[in-house]
């Protein structure tokens, strides 16, 4: 419900004396006396001792001609007290007792303040419509009027609001129709384009057609629906050229022209290319290239132009270049890798579309005009948890992670993503990064590390009184007592030697770079964990995992945001031609990069993009796009949601799997 301010109610003060009847007094009546000193107490703000009097005044004189004006005092008192339990009791004795007081209506409008007051809106609502069935004074239907739009205000229906306030604005006098306008206008706002259409539509030029049609503009260009706008204030001002609002109209629309003003087929290309990782931004540079020469060749629109901005990741620098390529009027950025939020502060701040090529955390955030096309940790852990639960049945899990931020991260979302999925986290132990033997680690996860406790461990008397059992049961047939015991105690002591590993658990994630792994996997395999499954993170996608651990690592499976030797027509057709070009293997900041590059070009290429928004908005509603990194579609948030490849490590090679 849509909290409002509470109606100062002081109304009954305000009309009292000048609707009620004139009444002569006597110079020494004690009634009128003892009103008149009521009333003196009630204009000072003195309510507790009005209360008094006027109650002083209800006891001795029931009969007199100024008790139902009394209790109409004690009501407003009580009313603005906020005693509005009491306020209503008084008004219904007022009611029941005087039925033919000339304030029986005003005591049924301030009950229905009352309610108001309380929050118990519908009863205002309620209760109005069934006054103003009988009403027949024009100050009280106008009272009735506003105050039924107040209550359907306060309960989040403005289309109703503005019915009821355009009535009581029909009915009242100039000065209370300031009053009515404020109110209606603050109605006018909450409405959706929709319901402004709907009120339009039988209103033609009559009030309050002026603001809601103006209103429409406003909404429009709210949502981004720059034609709509410009078409609605255009008319508005043409039609209502004596509005209030025609001068906010007028910078409108050219606020609205002045957003239509960029170079459509301009991208904006954001990139450390010297610096400490300008090795990452050369790479992604080439995937840009390579997207503009493929796009350029296979279509006859407009020609695409890129400009490429140097950040040397530098937060000063990058913004600079925002700021630049904003200037140069682009449709959209393209990354950056480093430096993302403060280029994509200053992108939302200038209504740009950038697409982020970074996993910074929450970076989408910062407002709708800024997207992520680039594989996150929690990707990467739906897409391995997917697998191990939908594709492969397992439930329980191991986690073997480093103590440092990488492995944390991977830690905390790959448990909660285990659990989202129904299975089971059996086993959580950390390693010290730093170090080469990970044997104390590996002991803990698998139960071989604390020695079994003294009460639990099986004596030699124990191991006699079970085997005489079998025996005299019949269960050790065909051995002699000699040999039943010679032979446990061998096993008792072999046991006692090595105990046996826990292996409780389907699958083991380690979120750890390929080399340390290599240092891992094969001492899992020495501490007996061998029939479970590896599962990595994609820095696992490493020829030098396998040159480490090979026989090790058979099955173990990792997820990555692109692979080279995908089957995939476009990834073939990718690779080839860039290795023609460059004459190098693409990795992944290539493909993601060609990727974004064609998924700008192919949205600034079609034909109902006008503004930046409708760029924007293309973005969101993208669906699919088959790139080279997999399908990638963006969600409201401008987050990417794409399919990422798993793979598995099969002899000496990675192969993709296939998955759901």
């Amino acid at each position: 419900m849509k909290p409002i301010c509470k109606i100062v109610i002081i109304t009954a003060t305000i009309f009292l004396w000048s609707c009620m009847p004139k009444t002569i007094y006597e110079k020494f009546d004690p009634s009128a006396q003892l009103f008149s000193r009521a009333e003196k107490m009630f204009q000072e703000k003195s309510y507790d001792k009005a209360l008094v009097l006027f109650n002083e005044y209800l006891a001795r004189f029931p009969d007199r001609p100024m008790a139902d004006a009394a209790l109409m005092k004690m009501g407003a008192i009580h009313t603005v007290l906020g005693n509005n339990d009491s306020a209503r009791k008084v008004y219904k004795r007022l009611i029941a007792e005087y039925a033919k007081s000339y304030f029986v209506p005003d005591a049924r409008i301030e009950i229905m303040v009352t309610y108001y007051n309380q929050g118990e809106y519908e009863k205002v609502i309620e209760q109005a419509a069934d006054f103003l069935k009988h009403a027949v004074s024009g100050s009280r239907i106008l009272r009735t009027y506003v105050l039924a739009g107040d209550a359907y205000l306060a309960l989040g229906y403005p289309k109703d609001a503005v019915n009821y306030y355009t009535t009581a604005y029909s009915k009242a006098q100039d000065p209370g129709k300031k009053v009515i306008i404020i109110k209606l206008k603050d109605a006018v706002r909450q409405l959706s384009s929709q319901d402004i259409a709907f009120l339009l539509s039988d209103r033609e030029e009559r009030f309050p057609a002026g603001y809601l049609m103006f209103q429409l503009g406003i909404s429009s260009a709210g949502e981004e629906k720059y034609d709509e706008a410009l078409r609605v204030l255009s008319e508005f001002i043409e039609k209502f050229p004596d509005h209030e609002n025609v001068q906010q109209a007028k910078n409108l629309i050219a606020e609205i022209n002045q957003k239509s003003i960029y170079s459509r087929y301009t991208i904006g290309c954001l990139l450390p290319l010297s610096g400490p990782y300008r090795l990452y931004g050369n790479k992604a540079l080439n995937g840009v290239e390579l997207a503009l020469n493929r796009f350029s060749s296979q279509n006859t629109s407009p020609c695409i132009k890129v400009i490429i901005k140097d950040t040397e990741s530098d937060p000063v620098k990058t913004v600079r270049a925002v700021k630049e390529l904003f200037d140069e009027n682009v449709a959209a950025i393209i990354g950056p890798i480093i430096m993302s939020e403060p280029a994509a502060l200053e992108a939302q701040d200038k209504g740009m579309p950038i697409i982020t090529l970074t996993q910074k955390d929450n970076i989408t955030s910062i407002g709708d005009w800024v997207f992520r096309n680039f594989f996150t940790p929690v990707a990467q852990v739906k897409a391995l948890v997917s697998y191990a639960v939908e594709d492969l049945n397992f439930n329980r899990f191991a986690i073997l992670y480093p103590d440092e931020n990488y492995g944390k991260t991977f830690m905390n979302l790959f448990w909660d993503e285990v659990i989202a999925f129904g299975g089971r986290v059996v086993g959580v132990e950390s390693y010290n990064s730093a170090h080469t033997d990970f044997s104390e680690s590996i002991k803990k996860l698998v139960g071989l590390y604390y020695e079994v406790p003294e009460d639990l461990k099986i004596t030699d008397v124990e191991a006699d009184d079970e085997k005489n059992e079998d025996v005299a049961t019949g269960e050790g047939a065909g051995t002699s007592l000699g040999d039943a015991r010679g032979y446990d105690e061998n096993i008792i002591e072999e046991k006692q030697e090595k105990a046996e590993a826990i292996v409780d658990f389907d699958a083991v994630f380690i979120p750890d770079a390929p080399k340390k792994a290599g240092l891992i996997i094969p001492q899992l395999a020495f501490h007996d964990v061998t029939d479970t499954y590896l599962l990595g993170t994609n820095l696992w996608h490493s020829d030098s995992l396998i040159e480490m651990a090979l026989q090790y690592a058979q099955d173990a499976i990792m997820p990555d945001g692109f692979f080279a030797e995908s089957a995939s027509e476009e990834v073939m057709n990718f690779v080839r031609t860039f290795h023609k070009t460059f004459d190098r293997k693409p990795e992944f900041i290539e493909a993601v990069a060609y990727d974004t590059a064609m998924i700008l070009f192919q949205i600034v290429s079609s034909q109902d993009i006008r503004f930046r928004s409708d760029l924007k908005n293309k973005l969101k509603k993208l669906n699919d796009f088959r790139g080279v990194t997999g399908l990638t579609s963006f969600d409201n948030n401008g987050e990417v949601r794409k399919k990422l490849y798993l793979l598995q490590i099969q002899g000496k090679r990675f192969v993709e799997l296939e998955h759901h």
